[in-house]
C-alpha cells in the first residue's frame, strides 16, 4: 500500500468495529431475545410485524437521508464528524438495549431502529472515506482489508458472546438472558473503541466548493437533484448501481434467509449458529484473497467469479438434504461473501466523480437499504406458489440479471478524489 499504513488499518478498523453489531445484534441475538424475552407472551405474529415494521422504518429513513447526508457531508468537509456521530448513536443504542427490560418490547423494537439508523449511517462515511486513505492501485485490497477485519472482528466477539450464552455460569452470569444483554453492551463499547483510531487518524477529504452550516445542507440538497438528473451522464454510474442492486440484492437475501430456510428443512438451530460462525472466520481470509484477485484481473472480474459461485450454491441449496451440507454452503458463502462487497465498494470508488464521494455513497447506500427488499417478496411470492425448496432458486433472477448488466459496466480507470 503506497499511503502511510496507520491511516488504512485505522479506516480498516471501522469495519472491525461495526461489524460487532452486524453479527452480534442484528444477525445473531436480537430477534430471537425480542420473541423470547422482551415480547414474551405476546402472539408471535405480532411481534413478527412489529420487529418487521421496526427494521423496515431504520431502513427507510436511512434510504431517504442517505443521499442528502453524503452531499451535505462533501460540502461541509465533514465525513469524520457525521461518522462519529452516527457511531455515538449507535454505542448508545446498544447500551440501551442492555438496560430494557423484560417485556418492553415497544422500547426495544424503537432502540433496535436507532440502532439499524446508526449503523447504515456509520458505514455511509466509512465507505466514502475510502478515497482518503486508498490510490488507485491499491483501493481493492483497501477495501478487501476493511471487509476482511469486518468478518475477524465481528466474528471473535460473536463467538465470545454465543460461548457466554451457552455457558453463563463460567463468566459469572445468571443465566443466558444476561449474558446476551451483557453482549449488547460489548457491542457499544466494542464499536465506540474501534471506531476511534479512524477519527483520530484517517484524514479529511477535501471539502467541495466552500459551504457551512445551513448553506451546505441546501447546497447538498441541490447536488443531489442534479445527480439524479444527470446520473447517467457519469460514465458508468448508473449502471453500474442497477447491477449492484440487482446482485446485492441476492447476496443479502442469502445472509437474511439462510437461517429461516435452514430452519424450514429441519436443521437444529446448533448447526445454523455454527455455520453463522463459520462464514464469519472463512471471510476473512477470503475478503483478502479477492482483494487480490481484484488488483490482477479488475473488481468486476472478481464480482462476477463471486456471482457465478452465489448461482451454485442456490442451486445447491435447493437440492440439500443433510446438516452437514449446511456447514460445507456455509463455507462457499464465506468465500465469496466479503469478495462481492469488497470489490463492490471498490468498483465504485474508481467511478466516483472527484469531490463528491459522500454523495456517490450516499446512493450506494441507498440502494444497499432496498438491498433485501425485491429477494425476500420475490422468495415468499414462490414459496407460496410452488414451495418453500423452489423459492430459493428465485434468486437465480438477481444473481442473472446484475452480472449481465454488471457486464456492460466499464472497468472504472483511476479512483478520482
Amino acid at each position: 500500500m503506497q499511503r502511510a499504513r496507520r491511516p488504512v488499518y485505522a479506516w480498516a478498523l471501522c469495519d472491525w468495529a461495526n461489524s460487532a453489531f452486524a453479527t452480534t445484534v442484528m444477525a445473531g441475538f436480537f430477534p430471537v431475545f425480542f420473541k423470547q424475552y422482551w415480547s414474551a407472551g405476546v402472539e408471535a405474529t405480532e411481534s413478527t410485524f412489529w420487529l418487521g415494521l421496526a427494521s423496515s422504518a431504520a431502513s427507510l429513513v436511512v434510504m431517504l437521508l442517505a443521499p442528502l447526508l453524503g452531499a451535505a457531508a462533501d460540502r461541509g468537509g465533514a465525513r469524520k464528524r457525521w461518522l462519529a456521530a452516527f457511531t455515538l448513536l449507535g454505542a448508545l443504542a446498544c447500551v440501551g438495549l442492555y438496560g430494557i427490560g423484560e417485556g418492553a418490547w415497544g422500547l426495544a423494537a424503537a432502540v433496535f431502529a436507532l440502532g439499524s439508523i446508526a449503523f447504515a449511517g456509520a458505514n455511509l462515511f466509512y465507505d466514502a472515506l475510502i478515497v482518503a486513505v486508498a490510490d488507485a492501485r491499491d483501493v481493492d485490497r483497501v477495501s478487501a482489508l476493511g471487509y476482511a477485519l469486518g468478518y475477524l472482528g465481528g466474528g471473535l466477539l460473536f463467538a465470545l458472546n454465543v460461548a457466554m450464552t451457552l455457558s453463563p455460569a463460567t463468566f459469572g452470569l445468571a443465566d443466558a438472558a444476561e449474558a446476551v444483554k451483557l453482549s449488547f453492551l460489548m457491542v457499544g463499547l466494542w464499536w465506540a473503541l474501534f471506531t476511534a483510531p479512524a477519527l483520530a487518524w484517517v484524514p479529511e477529504p477535501p471539502r467541495a466548493p466552500a459551504d457551512d452550516g445551513a448553506s451546505a445542507w441546501r447546497a447538498g440538497l441541490e447536488q443531489v437533484r442534479t445527480t439524479l438528473r444527470h446520473v447517467r451522464d457519469v460514465r458508468g454510474v448508473g449502471l453500474f448501481l442497477l447491477a449492484y442492486w440487482l446482485y446485492i440484492d441476492g447476496v443479502d437475501t442469502v445472509i437474511r434467509m439462510a437461517v429461516d430456510y435452514g430452519l424450514a428443512l429441519g436443521f437444529p438451530a446448533e448447526t445454523l449458529i455454527v455455520a453463522l460462525l463459520l462464514v464469519q472466520f472463512v471471510g476473512f481470509p477470503a475478503a483478502i484473497a479477492f482483494g487480490r484477485l481484484g488488483e490482477r484481473f479488475g473488481p468486476k472480474a472478481g464480482i462476477l467469479i463471486g456471482l457465478a459461485v452465489y448461482a451454485g450454491v442456490t442451486v445447491w441449496g435447493y437440492a440439500m438434504r443433510e446438516p452437514w451440507e449446511f456447514y460445507l454452503l456455509a463455507g462457499v458463502i464465506g468465500l465469496v461473501q466479503g469478495g462481492v462487497q469488497s470489490l463492490s465498494r471498490s468498483l465504485f470508488a474508481r467511478l466516483v466523480p472527484e469531490g463528491r464521494s459522500g454523495e456517490f455513497f450516499g446512493f450506494y447506500n441507498m440502494l444497499g437499504k432496498f438491498a433485501a427488499v425485491l429477494g425476500p417478496l420475490l422468495v415468499g411470492v414462490v414459496a407460496l406458489a410452488v414451495g418453500t425448496r423452489a423459492s430459493i432458486l428465485s434468486l437465480l433472477l438477481l444473481f442473472g440479471l446484475g452480472a449481465a448488466l454488471l457486464w456492460r459496466v466499464p472497468g472504472g480507470g483511476e479512483v478520482r478524489r
